[in-house]
Parts: C-alpha cells; sequence; structure tokens
C-alpha cells in the first residue's frame, strides 16, 4: 500500500507534513477535526461562489472572483482560512476559535486539529489541480492543435520564450532573486488563457477572423508548453540547484513522457471504450477515467514529472475516443467540488500585506510585481510579431490576445509556493501579475481591433451572445467556435 505521506510529497516537493497528524491525532480529536474541515469547505465554497459571480456580473472570468475571494477570507484579511506553513497556528484561526466557542475545542488540542485540517485541505487543493489539468486534456483536440499551422506555433514559441527568459533574467540580475525561485517566477509568465480570450472575440465577432484563429490556436500549444516547462521547473525544485545536464534531463523525460503517453494511449483507447462499454454498474466512465488520469499522474510523479502532467496527458489521450462529450459532462460536477478549493487556497495563502507600501520593506515587493505585469504585457506582445503571412494581420491584437494568464498561471503560483521555492513577496507578486493582466487583456484587445488595421476574416462572424458564452466556458476554442458558428448560421 503506497503511503499517503509518500504521495503527496512526490507530487509537490517539500510538501509541508510535519508529522503523520491524522495518523497520531487522539481518537477524540477525530470529530473535530471532521468539524474544521467542514467548516473550511463551507468558507471555501461560499467565498468561491460569491466571487465567481461578483466577476461574472461584470464581464470577468469566475475564476479570478474565486481568487479574489480566497484572499479575502485568507491571510490577507479574514484569517478564516489559513494554513502553517505560512507561519500560522491555531490562535490565528477564526476558524479554530469557532470551533472552541461552540463545539468544545479545548486550547490544549486546537493546535493539533489545527494542523491536521489544514493538511486535509492542502490535499484536497492538490487533487483539485489534477482535476484542473485532466479537465483541460479532455477539452483540448490534438488534431485541432496539428490543424493550426505554423503562424501559431510561432507566435505560441515566441509568447512563451520571451517572458520567460526576459522574467527570469530580469529577477535575476535586477532584483537578486535566487536562480530557482526566478525560473518559477519566469515560467508563470509564459501561459495563455484561452476561455477569457475566446470570450473577448466572439463578442467583438473576431473570433474566426485570421486574428482569432490564430490567437486561440497559440493559446492551446501555449498551454501545452507552459505544462511542460511547469513539470520542468517544479523538478528543478526538488534539487535546489541548475545542471544544465539535469535540466535537459527533465526536458527529454518530460516530452517523451507526454508524447509516449499519448501514443501508447491512442493505441489503448479502444481497450477503454470496451471496458466502459461492458461495464453495468454506476459510474462506469466516470470512475474508470479517474483511474486512468490517477495511475498517469502517478507515474508521472514517479519519474520526478509532475502529476499534473500525467493528467493532463490523460486528458488529451481520452478526448480522442467517442465517450469525450460524455466524459466533460460527468467530469464537470466533479471539478466543481475539487478545483474551487486550489483557487481559493492560492488566495487564501498569499498575503497581499507584503505589497503594503507603507512598510519600507515590501516596496522591493512592489517593484517586482510591477516588472513582471510589464514583461507579461511586453513579451506578449512581442509574440504577434510572429503572426507572418501574406495576408495583413493584425499584430497588435494577435500580441494583446495572449496577455491574460488567468488560471494557468495561478496553477504556476499555487504549486510555487507549496514548494516552498517562491518567497511570501514573490508569490504575492506573480498573484499581481495574474489578476492585472487579466483585468486589462479584455478592454486592450477591443481597443486593439478597433483601432489597427483589421484583417478581413476568412468566414463572415455572426456569433450571437449566446454562441459567446459556450465558447467561453472551456478551452476547446477551435471546436466549439466552429460549432457555435454553424449553429448561428442555421438561426
Amino acid at each position: 500500500m503506497v503511503d499517503s505521506t509518500t504521495w503527496v510529497t512526490s507530487f509537490v516537493p517539500n510538501f509541508p507534513l510535519p508529522t503523520p497528524l491524522l495518523a497520531t491525532a487522539s481518537a477524540e480529536a477525530g470529530p473535530m477535526i471532521l468539524a474544521g474541515v467542514l467548516l473550511s469547505l463551507v468558507v471555501v465554497y461560499l467565498a468561491s461562489k460569491l466571487g465567481g459571480e461578483l466577476c461574472a456580473r461584470i464581464d470577468l472570468p469566475p475564476v479570478l472572483g474565486e481568487l479574489v475571494g480566497g484572499v479575502v477570507v485568507g491571510v490577507s484579511a479574514l484569517n478564516l482560512l489559513v494554513f502553517p506553513e505560512g507561519g500560522a497556528d491555531s490562535s490565528s484561526s477564526l476558524i479554530m476559535s469557532f470551533l472552541q466557542a461552540t463545539a468544545g475545542l479545548t486550547p490544549e488540542a486546537a493546535e493539533g486539529v489545527f494542523q491536521a485540517q489544514s493538511e486535509v485541505i492542502s490535499v484536497l487543493a492538490e487533487l483539485g489541480v489534477i482535476i484542473l489539468l485532466f479537465e483541460i486534456g479532455l477539452e483540448s483536440d490534438l488534431k485541432e492543435l496539428i490543424r493550426v499551422g505554423p503562424q501559431a506555433a510561432v507566435v505560441a514559441v515566441i509568447g512563451v520564450t520571451i517572458p520567460f527568459v526576459a522574467g527570469t533574467v530580469g529577477l535575476i540580475y535586477l532584483f537578486n532573486v535566487p536562480t530557482v525561485a526566478a525560473i518559477f517566477a519566469g515560467a508563470a509568465l509564459t501561459a495563455t488563457s484561452i476561455g477569457i480570450t475566446a470570450k473577448v472575440l466572439a463578442e467583438i465577432q473576431q473570433l474566426s477572423s485570421r486574428e482569432g484563429q490564430i490567437i486561440i490556436g497559440a493559446a492551446v500549444l501555449d498551454d501545452v508548453l507552459g505544462i511542460v516547462i511547469l513539470a520542468v521547473v517544479a523538478s528543478l525544485a526538488k534539487t535546489g540547484e541548475i545542471e544544465v545536464s539535469n535540466v535537459i534531463w527533465l526536458i527529454v523525460s518530460a516530452g517523451v513522457f507526454l508524447i509516449g503517453a499519448i501514443l501508447v494511449g491512442r493505441l489503448l483507447s479502444p481497450l477503454f471504450v470496451a471496458l466502459v462499454n461492458k461495464l453495468k454498474t454506476r459510474g462506469q466512465l466516470l470512475l474508470s477515467a479517474l483511474i486512468f488520469a490517477f495511475a498517469l499522474a502517478y507515474i508521472a510523479a514517479a519519474i520526478n514529472l509532475e502529476a499534473i502532467l500525467g493528467a493532463f496527458a490523460a486528458g488529451l489521450i481520452l478526448a480522442e475516443t467517442e465517450k469525450r462529450h460524455e466524459l466533460e459532462e460527468q467530469v464537470i460536477p466533479v471539478a466543481d467540488i475539487l478545483v474551487p478549493v486550489f483557487f481559493v487556497s492560492v488566495g487564501a495563502k498569499t498575503d497581499l500585506n507584503v505589497l503594503n507600501p507603507a512598510v519600507p520593506a515590501n516596496r522591493e515587493g512592489l517593484i517586482i510585481a510591477s516588472f513582471l505585469v510589464v514583461v507579461a504585457i511586453i513579451g506578449k506582445i512581442c509574440a504577434g510579431v510572429g503572426a507572418f503571412g501574406k495576408e495583413k494581420v493584425n499584430r497588435l491584437a494577435v500580441g494583446v490576445g495572449m496577455i491574460p494568464r488567468g488560471e494557468v498561471g495561478l496553477v504556476f503560483a499555487g504549486v510555487g509556493a507549496a514548494s516552498g521555492v517562491l518567497s511570501e513577496s514573490l508569490d504575492a507578486a506573480i498573484i499581481v501579475m495574474v489578476i492585472a493582466t487579466t483585468f486589462l487583456a479584455p478592454p486592450f484587445l477591443r481597443v486593439a481591433f478597433q483601432t489597427g488595421e483589421k484583417a478581413k476574416p476568412e468566414t463572415a462572424p455572426a456569433l450571437d451572445s449566446a454562441a459567446g458564452e459556450a465558447i467561453a466556458l472551456d478551452a476547446s476554442a477551435p471546436e466549439k467556435a466552429a460549432e457555435a458558428v454553424q449553429e448561428s448560421s442555421q438561426n
């Protein structure tokens, strides 16, 4: 039997498990631990739903609301959801205080209950990010990735390389940030949020334009490259040192694992479908898919890569089967339960007080945050130059469309913070960068299409608002865009 502590620490290096608390906690403390977990989940889901609903009503991505909700209930404000790795103890948690006042929790037992409750929430958050990456892979389309063409590929490579190199080098030489932490922060600048950009493009009827196709294709490739980069830098964090041979080995192993898993998985996927069709019990498709995803996640973790890379590969493989759409629908409720725990936890662990300009020691963190925002914006705008071709292309619009970091940037921040690589100020600076690019990209993209030189759309878009909302809901934007255009034209 696999030890749970070993499994968790294999996924996130230096995961803070000081003692096997769940095993050593007294029998009397068991109900209190459960009560603390339940109260924590109440706080998580309330923060997630309120924040998400607020952002949805002002045309911002709900995931941003989940992050902000986490910040509000976390160490930056209400201290409802706090974690020991941030230096907090039971006296810092309002949930523990509430348990002492209402459930008879003794002060002597409070610290052990707090540690165990925090451990459970952290593990649920890690499961949430695994499900998130499985869902992203499931909503992607390998054939579409191949068909997007050289333009999108060049834009994606430039959009990953420039921010990564500029961010890493700048942090090392301008701010004396440790090398591994600088690489992690630079990697957080690479990804692009597909859902945000697709929604805006649909609203301004540019989704089927040449620029729109390049942006969506490049964003999909960005996610793939970003996941590989995350696997590499997170594995580097485990060793704490940079060796060229080690970096090359990690890149090769990540690429071989991803490509090999997809090739082997595509050969075995007919067997998966046949097996699922023979099963008669409830949940046959969902549970079989999760077994497959968790198995690949374990293999990735066992070879010193990240478990999320295995989950992403599993999603890509199952996306090629005839069960794809049915599985997408069945995974959504699981993601709705676990993924908010991850995003709210990321926000709750982020101490924005370290960016308070009134404290002289915090000013460097603010400067780093400003630097990351500038690099994040300029790096993606430079990627628009890669939109070559004989036809006229609004390169500014292509670059601006790649700016929002969204949920993938939060994955980098969450894994980096949990690994202990990122300092509090650097982690907060990355969160500020994600928030800023997510807020700024939608209005900038509208302006870029209005004032820039527009390329002629390949097909006349007639997307209504309902189609645009459907496209923005998931990361399979190219396929959903075609379906939305067809449905709109029929109407």
